[in-house]
Protein backbone atom coordinates (compact mmCIF):
# COMPACT_ATOMS: atom_id res chain seq x y z
CA UNK A 1 0.00 0.00 0.00
CA UNK A 2 2.70 2.33 1.02
CA UNK A 3 4.46 1.64 -2.17
CA UNK A 4 1.75 2.66 -4.31
CA UNK A 5 1.10 5.64 -2.58
CA UNK A 6 4.46 6.52 -3.37
CA UNK A 7 4.15 5.80 -6.66
CA UNK A 8 0.91 7.83 -7.54
CA UNK A 9 2.75 11.02 -5.61
CA UNK A 10 6.33 10.84 -7.39
CA UNK A 11 5.35 9.81 -10.42
CA UNK A 12 1.62 9.95 -11.25
CA UNK A 13 0.37 12.90 -10.30
CA UNK A 14 -1.06 15.64 -12.86
CA UNK A 15 0.66 13.47 -15.66
CA UNK A 16 -0.41 16.21 -18.31
CA UNK A 17 1.82 18.84 -16.46
CA UNK A 18 4.83 16.63 -16.24
CA UNK A 19 4.58 15.68 -19.64
CA UNK A 20 4.61 19.31 -20.78
CA UNK A 21 7.02 20.41 -18.14
CA UNK A 22 9.20 17.27 -19.27
CA UNK A 23 8.85 18.37 -22.81
CA UNK A 24 10.16 21.99 -22.67
CA UNK A 25 13.19 21.07 -20.46
CA UNK A 26 14.37 18.66 -22.86
CA UNK A 27 14.23 21.77 -25.49
CA UNK A 28 15.88 23.51 -23.19
CA UNK A 29 18.45 20.92 -22.62
CA UNK A 30 20.04 20.62 -26.26
CA UNK A 31 21.53 24.26 -26.28
CA UNK A 32 22.80 23.87 -23.55
CA UNK A 33 24.32 20.36 -23.58
CA UNK A 34 26.06 21.02 -26.81
CA UNK A 35 27.41 23.92 -25.37
CA UNK A 36 28.89 22.72 -22.35
CA UNK A 37 30.24 19.52 -25.16
CA UNK A 38 32.18 22.50 -26.87
CA UNK A 39 33.42 23.92 -23.47
CA UNK A 40 35.06 20.27 -22.45
CA UNK A 41 36.47 19.82 -25.68
CA UNK A 42 34.26 16.71 -26.64
CA UNK A 43 31.95 15.88 -29.58
CA UNK A 44 28.58 17.29 -28.77
CA UNK A 45 26.81 13.67 -28.58
CA UNK A 46 29.05 13.60 -25.21
CA UNK A 47 26.87 16.04 -23.55
CA UNK A 48 23.97 15.44 -25.08
CA UNK A 49 23.77 11.44 -24.54
CA UNK A 50 24.99 12.44 -20.60
CA UNK A 51 22.16 14.22 -20.08
CA UNK A 52 19.82 11.99 -21.24
CA UNK A 53 21.63 9.37 -18.98
CA UNK A 54 22.03 11.30 -15.94
CA UNK A 55 18.22 12.94 -15.94
CA UNK A 56 16.74 9.21 -16.39
CA UNK A 57 18.50 7.57 -13.78
CA UNK A 58 18.48 10.60 -11.20
CA UNK A 59 14.87 10.25 -11.37
CA UNK A 60 14.45 7.17 -10.55
CA UNK A 61 17.39 6.64 -7.72
CA UNK A 62 17.45 10.94 -6.87
CA UNK A 63 16.42 12.51 -3.41
CA UNK A 64 14.46 15.16 -5.07
CA UNK A 65 11.54 15.15 -7.17
CA UNK A 66 11.01 17.40 -10.08
CA UNK A 67 15.05 18.50 -10.23
CA UNK A 68 16.71 18.13 -13.26
CA UNK A 69 20.28 16.82 -13.56
CA UNK A 70 22.11 16.45 -17.00
CA UNK A 71 25.27 17.64 -18.15
CA UNK A 72 26.22 21.08 -16.40
CA UNK A 73 29.16 23.90 -17.19
CA UNK A 74 30.60 24.11 -13.74
CA UNK A 75 31.85 19.96 -14.34
CA UNK A 76 32.72 20.64 -17.81
CA UNK A 77 35.11 23.68 -16.99
CA UNK A 78 36.82 20.45 -14.83
CA UNK A 79 37.69 18.14 -17.98
CA UNK A 80 39.25 20.50 -20.24
CA UNK A 81 42.76 19.21 -19.20
CA UNK A 82 42.05 15.77 -18.84
CA UNK A 83 40.43 15.25 -22.16
CA UNK A 84 42.97 17.67 -24.01
CA UNK A 85 46.08 15.70 -22.29
CA UNK A 86 44.70 12.08 -22.05
CA UNK A 87 41.66 11.81 -24.54
CA UNK A 88 37.90 10.99 -24.17
CA UNK A 89 38.34 7.79 -22.83
CA UNK A 90 40.13 8.51 -19.86
CA UNK A 91 37.10 11.17 -19.45
CA UNK A 92 34.43 8.18 -19.84
CA UNK A 93 36.97 6.51 -16.87
CA UNK A 94 36.90 9.55 -14.87
CA UNK A 95 32.69 9.80 -15.24
CA UNK A 96 32.45 6.76 -13.86
CA UNK A 97 35.05 6.89 -10.87
CA UNK A 98 33.30 10.36 -9.76
CA UNK A 99 29.62 8.21 -9.41
CA UNK A 100 31.76 5.82 -7.03
CA UNK A 101 32.85 9.08 -5.30
CA UNK A 102 29.79 10.17 -4.92
CA UNK A 103 28.34 7.03 -3.65
CA UNK A 104 30.30 6.74 -0.99
CA UNK A 105 29.96 10.53 -0.06
CA UNK A 106 25.89 9.22 -0.07
CA UNK A 107 26.62 6.54 2.12
CA UNK A 108 28.50 8.46 4.63
CA UNK A 109 25.56 10.97 4.90
CA UNK A 110 27.58 13.70 3.63
CA UNK A 111 24.41 15.44 2.42
CA UNK A 112 23.95 16.91 6.15
CA UNK A 113 26.78 18.81 5.44
CA UNK A 114 23.78 20.97 3.94
CA UNK A 115 23.34 22.03 7.24
CA UNK A 116 26.02 24.35 7.90
CA UNK A 117 25.90 26.44 4.33
CA UNK A 118 23.81 29.38 5.72
CA UNK A 119 20.57 31.64 3.92
CA UNK A 120 23.13 34.11 3.33
CA UNK A 121 24.89 31.74 1.34
CA UNK A 122 21.96 30.17 -0.51
CA UNK A 123 20.88 33.50 -1.70
CA UNK A 124 24.53 34.36 -2.78
CA UNK A 125 24.63 31.32 -4.60
CA UNK A 126 20.99 31.64 -6.30
CA UNK A 127 21.80 35.38 -7.40
CA UNK A 128 25.55 34.72 -9.03
CA UNK A 129 23.65 31.39 -10.59
CA UNK A 130 21.03 33.84 -12.04
CA UNK A 131 23.70 36.15 -13.27
CA UNK A 132 25.94 33.39 -15.00
CA UNK A 133 22.83 32.31 -16.53
CA UNK A 134 22.15 35.49 -17.91
CA UNK A 135 25.80 36.15 -19.27
CA UNK A 136 25.68 32.93 -20.57
CA UNK A 137 22.96 34.18 -23.40
CA UNK A 138 24.59 37.52 -24.41
CA UNK A 139 27.48 35.55 -27.37
CA UNK A 140 23.83 34.80 -28.56
CA UNK A 141 22.83 38.39 -28.58
CA UNK A 142 26.46 40.40 -30.01
CA UNK A 143 26.71 40.65 -33.57
CA UNK A 144 23.36 39.69 -34.66
CA UNK A 145 20.58 41.31 -37.16
CA UNK A 146 17.82 43.36 -35.48
CA UNK A 147 15.58 40.56 -35.86
CA UNK A 148 17.13 38.41 -33.40
CA UNK A 149 16.28 40.92 -30.41
CA UNK A 150 13.09 41.20 -32.10
CA UNK A 151 12.40 37.50 -31.42
CA UNK A 152 13.66 37.55 -28.10
CA UNK A 153 11.29 40.43 -27.15
CA UNK A 154 8.64 38.57 -28.57
CA UNK A 155 9.69 35.41 -27.31
CA UNK A 156 9.24 37.40 -23.53
CA UNK A 157 6.19 38.68 -24.43
CA UNK A 158 4.68 35.21 -25.12
CA UNK A 159 6.34 34.17 -21.85
CA UNK A 160 5.05 36.51 -19.92
CA UNK A 161 1.79 37.37 -21.30
CA UNK A 162 0.20 33.97 -22.12
CA UNK A 163 -0.37 32.58 -18.55
CA UNK A 164 -3.10 35.44 -18.45
CA UNK A 165 -5.00 33.43 -21.04
CA UNK A 166 -4.58 29.98 -19.79
CA UNK A 167 -1.85 28.19 -17.23
CA UNK A 168 -2.45 24.51 -18.91
CA UNK A 169 0.49 24.98 -21.26
CA UNK A 170 3.80 25.82 -20.11
CA UNK A 171 4.12 29.62 -21.89
CA UNK A 172 7.36 28.86 -22.52
CA UNK A 173 6.84 25.56 -24.34
CA UNK A 174 4.60 27.87 -26.29
CA UNK A 175 6.85 30.69 -26.85
CA UNK A 176 9.99 28.03 -28.35
CA UNK A 177 7.27 26.59 -30.70
CA UNK A 178 5.30 29.68 -32.16
CA UNK A 179 8.97 31.12 -32.66
CA UNK A 180 10.27 28.39 -34.41
CA UNK A 181 7.27 28.52 -36.80
CA UNK A 182 7.23 32.06 -37.40
CA UNK A 183 11.32 31.45 -38.33
CA UNK A 184 10.46 28.87 -40.47
CA UNK A 185 7.54 30.42 -42.67
CA UNK A 186 9.11 33.30 -42.82
CA UNK A 187 12.11 32.25 -44.31
CA UNK A 188 13.99 34.34 -41.48
CA UNK A 189 18.16 33.82 -41.40
CA UNK A 190 18.41 33.59 -37.75
CA UNK A 191 21.16 31.69 -35.70
CA UNK A 192 19.66 28.02 -35.03
CA UNK A 193 20.13 24.99 -32.73
CA UNK A 194 21.66 23.41 -35.45
CA UNK A 195 24.86 25.86 -35.77
CA UNK A 196 25.49 24.52 -31.88
CA UNK A 197 27.06 21.67 -33.35
CA UNK A 198 25.45 18.08 -34.76
CA UNK A 199 22.91 16.13 -33.30
CA UNK A 200 23.62 12.68 -32.73
CA UNK A 201 21.30 10.26 -35.20
CA UNK A 202 22.23 7.29 -33.15
CA UNK A 203 21.24 5.98 -29.82
CA UNK A 204 24.41 5.29 -27.00
CA UNK A 205 25.96 2.31 -26.75
CA UNK A 206 26.90 0.53 -23.62
CA UNK A 207 31.37 0.00 -23.70
CA UNK A 208 33.87 -0.15 -21.19
CA UNK A 209 36.14 3.15 -20.81
CA UNK A 210 39.37 1.46 -23.51
CA UNK A 211 41.52 2.88 -20.92
CA UNK A 212 44.30 0.47 -18.90
CA UNK A 213 42.83 -0.90 -15.81
CA UNK A 214 46.08 -0.03 -13.64
CA UNK A 215 47.48 2.08 -10.70
CA UNK A 216 48.75 4.48 -13.50
CA UNK A 217 45.15 5.21 -14.47
CA UNK A 218 43.74 5.69 -11.46
CA UNK A 219 46.69 8.05 -10.80
CA UNK A 220 45.50 10.05 -13.87
CA UNK A 221 41.68 10.03 -13.25
CA UNK A 222 41.70 10.41 -9.63
CA UNK A 223 42.10 14.02 -9.00
CA UNK A 224 39.99 15.19 -11.66
CA UNK A 225 36.87 12.37 -9.96
CA UNK A 226 37.24 13.94 -6.84
CA UNK A 227 36.78 17.57 -7.98
CA UNK A 228 34.23 16.41 -10.18
CA UNK A 229 32.64 14.64 -7.68
CA UNK A 230 32.70 17.51 -4.97
CA UNK A 231 31.41 20.39 -7.16
CA UNK A 232 28.62 18.24 -8.89
CA UNK A 233 27.18 17.53 -5.07
CA UNK A 234 27.94 21.01 -3.80
CA UNK A 235 25.77 22.30 -7.14
CA UNK A 236 23.20 19.36 -6.82
CA UNK A 237 22.39 19.88 -3.03
CA UNK A 238 22.06 23.62 -3.04
CA UNK A 239 20.11 23.15 -5.87
CA UNK A 240 17.98 20.37 -4.21
CA UNK A 241 17.49 22.94 -1.38
CA UNK A 242 16.33 25.72 -3.58
CA UNK A 243 13.71 23.42 -5.61
CA UNK A 244 12.67 22.73 -2.07
CA UNK A 245 12.05 25.87 -1.41
CA UNK A 246 10.35 26.58 -4.27
CA UNK A 247 8.15 23.73 -3.82
CA UNK A 248 7.30 23.56 0.02
CA UNK A 249 8.58 20.61 0.23
CA UNK A 250 11.74 18.00 1.62
CA UNK A 251 13.64 16.05 -0.16
CA UNK A 252 17.25 13.38 1.17
CA UNK A 253 19.85 14.94 0.54
CA UNK A 254 21.88 11.91 1.09
CA UNK A 255 19.79 9.93 -1.35
CA UNK A 256 20.63 12.69 -3.70
CA UNK A 257 23.98 12.63 -3.06
CA UNK A 258 23.74 8.24 -4.13
CA UNK A 259 21.46 8.90 -6.97
CA UNK A 260 23.96 11.98 -8.57
CA UNK A 261 26.83 8.93 -8.09
CA UNK A 262 24.76 5.88 -9.62
CA UNK A 263 23.79 8.36 -12.36
CA UNK A 264 27.30 9.15 -13.15
CA UNK A 265 28.34 5.43 -12.70
CA UNK A 266 25.88 4.70 -15.51
CA UNK A 267 26.53 7.61 -17.79
CA UNK A 268 30.41 6.71 -17.99
CA UNK A 269 29.80 3.44 -19.79
CA UNK A 270 27.41 5.01 -21.97
CA UNK A 271 30.17 6.90 -24.26
CA UNK A 272 28.88 10.62 -22.16
CA UNK A 273 30.48 13.21 -19.11
CA UNK A 274 29.79 13.32 -15.95
CA UNK A 275 27.18 16.34 -14.81
CA UNK A 276 25.43 17.57 -11.87
CA UNK A 277 21.59 19.20 -10.49
CA UNK A 278 20.88 22.03 -12.90
CA UNK A 279 19.16 25.21 -11.08
CA UNK A 280 18.13 26.45 -14.62
CA UNK A 281 16.69 23.66 -16.26
CA UNK A 282 15.04 23.07 -12.66
CA UNK A 283 13.75 26.26 -12.22
CA UNK A 284 12.09 25.83 -15.30
CA UNK A 285 10.31 22.09 -14.95
CA UNK A 286 9.07 24.09 -11.65
CA UNK A 287 7.74 27.30 -13.04
CA UNK A 288 5.79 25.19 -15.52
CA UNK A 289 4.34 22.88 -12.66
CA UNK A 290 6.36 20.04 -12.51
CA UNK A 291 6.71 18.39 -8.99
CA UNK A 292 7.04 14.91 -9.49
CA UNK A 293 10.02 12.39 -11.30
CA UNK A 294 7.89 11.88 -14.19
CA UNK A 295 8.62 14.93 -15.40
CA UNK A 296 12.82 14.50 -15.03
CA UNK A 297 12.46 11.49 -16.56
CA UNK A 298 10.60 12.29 -19.31
CA UNK A 299 12.84 15.60 -19.79
CA UNK A 300 15.44 12.69 -20.52
CA UNK A 301 13.69 10.38 -22.57
CA UNK A 302 12.28 13.61 -24.78
CA UNK A 303 15.49 15.11 -25.14
CA UNK A 304 16.82 11.54 -26.94
CA UNK A 305 14.14 11.65 -29.01
CA UNK A 306 14.57 14.86 -29.93
CA UNK A 307 17.72 14.44 -30.82
CA UNK A 308 17.74 10.89 -32.61
CA UNK A 309 14.23 10.71 -34.27
CA UNK A 310 13.23 14.49 -35.27
CA UNK A 311 16.58 16.28 -35.06
CA UNK A 312 16.23 17.77 -39.18
CA UNK A 313 13.06 19.89 -36.95
CA UNK A 314 14.85 20.67 -33.96
CA UNK A 315 17.99 21.91 -35.28
CA UNK A 316 15.65 24.82 -36.96
CA UNK A 317 14.93 25.89 -33.17
CA UNK A 318 16.04 29.59 -33.13
CA UNK A 319 18.48 30.26 -30.77
CA UNK A 320 16.59 33.48 -30.13
CA UNK A 321 13.32 31.27 -28.54
CA UNK A 322 15.54 29.66 -26.16
CA UNK A 323 17.55 32.73 -25.08
CA UNK A 324 14.50 34.58 -24.17
CA UNK A 325 13.61 31.05 -22.12
CA UNK A 326 17.11 31.36 -20.10
CA UNK A 327 16.67 35.23 -19.50
CA UNK A 328 12.82 34.31 -18.34
CA UNK A 329 15.03 31.42 -15.77
CA UNK A 330 17.73 34.20 -15.11
CA UNK A 331 14.84 37.09 -13.54
CA UNK A 332 12.92 33.98 -12.26
CA UNK A 333 16.13 33.29 -10.28
CA UNK A 334 17.54 36.24 -8.78
CA UNK A 335 16.32 36.86 -5.10
CA UNK A 336 15.17 40.38 -5.53
CA UNK A 337 14.36 41.16 -2.60
CA UNK A 338 17.71 40.40 -1.44
CA UNK A 339 18.26 43.48 -2.90
CA UNK A 340 16.01 45.77 -0.52
CA UNK A 341 17.01 43.64 2.39
CA UNK A 342 20.86 44.72 1.64
CA UNK A 343 20.25 47.49 4.72
CA UNK A 344 17.66 45.94 6.64
CA UNK A 345 19.76 42.80 7.17
CA UNK A 346 22.45 42.74 9.90
CA UNK A 347 26.19 43.67 7.68
CA UNK A 348 27.65 40.21 8.49
CA UNK A 349 24.74 38.17 6.31
CA UNK A 350 25.02 41.09 3.51
CA UNK A 351 28.80 40.75 3.26
CA UNK A 352 28.52 37.18 3.22
CA UNK A 353 25.82 37.12 0.44
CA UNK A 354 27.74 39.66 -1.56
CA UNK A 355 31.06 38.20 -1.26
CA UNK A 356 29.47 34.38 -2.51
CA UNK A 357 28.03 36.60 -5.42
CA UNK A 358 31.53 37.64 -6.09
CA UNK A 359 33.27 35.00 -6.10
CA UNK A 360 31.51 32.96 -8.27
CA UNK A 361 30.80 35.42 -10.70
CA UNK A 362 34.35 36.57 -10.86
CA UNK A 363 36.02 33.01 -10.98
CA UNK A 364 33.00 31.05 -12.61
CA UNK A 365 33.59 28.46 -10.11
CA UNK A 366 30.34 27.23 -8.28
CA UNK A 367 31.97 25.56 -5.04
CA UNK A 368 34.73 28.58 -4.74
CA UNK A 369 31.78 31.28 -4.30
CA UNK A 370 30.22 28.75 -2.20
CA UNK A 371 32.82 28.38 0.02
CA UNK A 372 34.15 31.77 0.52
CA UNK A 373 30.51 32.09 1.85
CA UNK A 374 30.19 29.37 4.24
CA UNK A 375 33.81 30.48 5.57
CA UNK A 376 32.47 33.75 6.20
CA UNK A 377 29.72 32.84 7.62
CA UNK A 378 31.67 30.50 10.25
CA UNK A 379 34.02 33.24 11.08
CA UNK A 380 31.04 36.23 11.49
CA UNK A 381 29.41 33.32 13.73
CA UNK A 382 32.29 32.82 15.99
CA UNK A 383 32.88 36.13 16.40
CA UNK A 384 29.59 36.91 17.46
CA UNK A 385 29.25 34.18 19.98
CA UNK A 386 32.57 35.07 21.53
CA UNK A 387 31.42 38.20 22.43
CA UNK A 388 28.48 37.00 24.29
CA UNK A 389 31.24 35.60 26.70
CA UNK A 390 31.00 36.91 30.10
CA UNK A 391 33.70 37.36 33.26
CA UNK A 392 32.07 38.72 37.18
CA UNK A 393 34.42 38.74 39.46
CA UNK A 394 33.08 38.79 43.51
CA UNK A 395 36.23 39.35 46.25
CA UNK A 396 35.43 38.10 49.79
CA UNK A 397 35.28 40.65 52.57
CA UNK A 398 39.08 40.18 53.98
CA UNK A 399 40.56 39.76 50.69
CA UNK A 400 41.94 36.92 50.76
CA UNK A 401 39.26 34.92 48.63
CA UNK A 402 38.17 35.55 44.81
CA UNK A 403 35.51 33.87 42.65
CA UNK A 404 35.00 34.71 39.09
CA UNK A 405 31.86 33.95 37.40
CA UNK A 406 32.37 32.55 33.68
CA UNK A 407 29.16 32.92 31.53
CA UNK A 408 28.71 31.96 27.63
CA UNK A 409 30.81 29.95 25.31
CA UNK A 410 34.31 29.12 25.84
CA UNK A 411 36.16 27.46 22.14
CA UNK A 412 38.56 28.47 19.92
CA UNK A 413 37.07 32.45 19.69
CA UNK A 414 36.64 33.11 23.06
CA UNK A 415 39.39 31.60 24.48
CA UNK A 416 42.34 34.43 24.52
CA UNK A 417 39.37 36.62 25.58
CA UNK A 418 38.60 34.15 29.22
CA UNK A 419 42.67 34.38 29.61
CA UNK A 420 42.84 38.24 29.19
CA UNK A 421 40.25 38.64 32.14
CA UNK A 422 41.52 37.20 34.88
CA UNK A 423 44.14 39.41 36.88
CA UNK A 424 47.27 37.77 37.30
CA UNK A 425 49.15 41.08 39.22
CA UNK A 426 46.68 41.03 42.31
CA UNK A 427 46.41 37.13 43.42
CA UNK A 428 44.45 36.28 46.74
CA UNK A 429 44.96 32.71 48.42
CA UNK A 430 42.14 31.30 47.17
CA UNK A 431 40.66 31.66 43.69
CA UNK A 432 37.66 29.48 43.06
CA UNK A 433 36.64 30.11 39.20
CA UNK A 434 32.63 28.97 39.01
CA UNK A 435 31.56 27.91 35.44
CA UNK A 436 28.33 26.50 35.94
CA UNK A 437 26.98 29.16 33.16
CA UNK A 438 29.42 28.36 30.94
CA UNK A 439 30.59 25.78 28.49
CA UNK A 440 33.90 24.40 27.31
CA UNK A 441 33.80 23.50 23.32
CA UNK A 442 37.55 22.21 22.62
CA UNK A 443 40.48 21.68 23.34
CA UNK A 444 41.61 25.20 22.88
CA UNK A 445 39.15 26.16 25.50
CA UNK A 446 40.53 23.32 27.95
CA UNK A 447 43.65 25.19 27.42
CA UNK A 448 43.03 28.49 28.09
CA UNK A 449 41.72 27.04 31.31
CA UNK A 450 44.90 25.48 31.96
CA UNK A 451 46.67 27.90 31.05
CA UNK A 452 44.54 30.42 33.54
CA UNK A 453 44.92 27.77 36.78
CA UNK A 454 48.41 27.32 36.31
CA UNK A 455 49.44 31.21 36.23
CA UNK A 456 47.42 31.90 39.53
CA UNK A 457 49.17 28.90 41.18
CA UNK A 458 52.19 29.95 39.96
CA UNK A 459 51.23 33.38 42.13
CA UNK A 460 50.57 31.44 45.04
CA UNK A 461 46.87 31.13 44.67
CA UNK A 462 44.84 27.75 45.44
CA UNK A 463 42.82 27.43 42.34
CA UNK A 464 39.33 25.25 42.36
CA UNK A 465 37.37 25.43 39.35
CA UNK A 466 33.20 24.53 40.41
CA UNK A 467 30.44 23.97 38.40
CA UNK A 468 31.87 22.17 34.83
CA UNK A 469 28.83 20.68 33.04
CA UNK A 470 29.26 16.76 32.33
CA UNK A 471 30.35 17.54 29.11
CA UNK A 472 33.12 19.95 29.82
CA UNK A 473 33.93 18.03 33.01
CA UNK A 474 34.84 15.07 30.01
CA UNK A 475 36.70 17.33 28.29
CA UNK A 476 38.88 18.53 30.90
CA UNK A 477 39.29 15.24 32.05
CA UNK A 478 40.31 13.96 28.90
CA UNK A 479 42.39 16.77 27.82
CA UNK A 480 43.06 19.24 30.72
CA UNK A 481 46.37 19.27 32.78
CA UNK A 482 45.74 21.60 35.50
CA UNK A 483 44.55 18.95 37.79
CA UNK A 484 46.96 15.91 36.94
CA UNK A 485 49.07 15.25 39.90
CA UNK A 486 52.55 15.44 37.81
CA UNK A 487 51.38 18.66 37.23
CA UNK A 488 51.32 19.92 40.72
CA UNK A 489 54.43 18.51 41.47
CA UNK A 490 56.01 20.06 39.05
CA UNK A 491 54.53 23.64 39.82
CA UNK A 492 56.21 22.92 43.50
CA UNK A 493 59.60 22.34 42.30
Amino acid sequence: MRFLQTLRREWLANIPTEMLSGLLVALALIPEAIGFSIVAGVDPKVGLYASFSIACVTAIVGGRPAMISAATASTAVLMITLVRDHGLQYLFAATVLMGIVQIIAGALRLGLLMKFVSRSVMTGFVNALAILIFTAQLPQLVHVGWETYAMVLAGLAIIYGFPFLTKVVPSALVSIIALTAFTIISGLKLRTVGDMGELPSALPVFALPQVPFNLETLRIILPYSLTMAAVGLLESLLTATIVDDMTDTGSNKNRECVGQGVANFITGFFGAMGGCAMIGQSVINVTAGARTRLSTFLAGVFLLFLIVVLGDWVKQIPMAALVAVMIMVSISTFNWSSIVNLRAHPLSSSVVMLATVIIVVATGDLSMGVLTGVVLSGVFFAAKVARLLGIETQRSEDGGAMTYFVTGQVFFASSNSLVDAFDYQDVPPRVTIDVSAAHFWDITAIGALDAIVLKLRRHGAEVEVVGLNEASATMVERFGTHHKPETTQRLAH
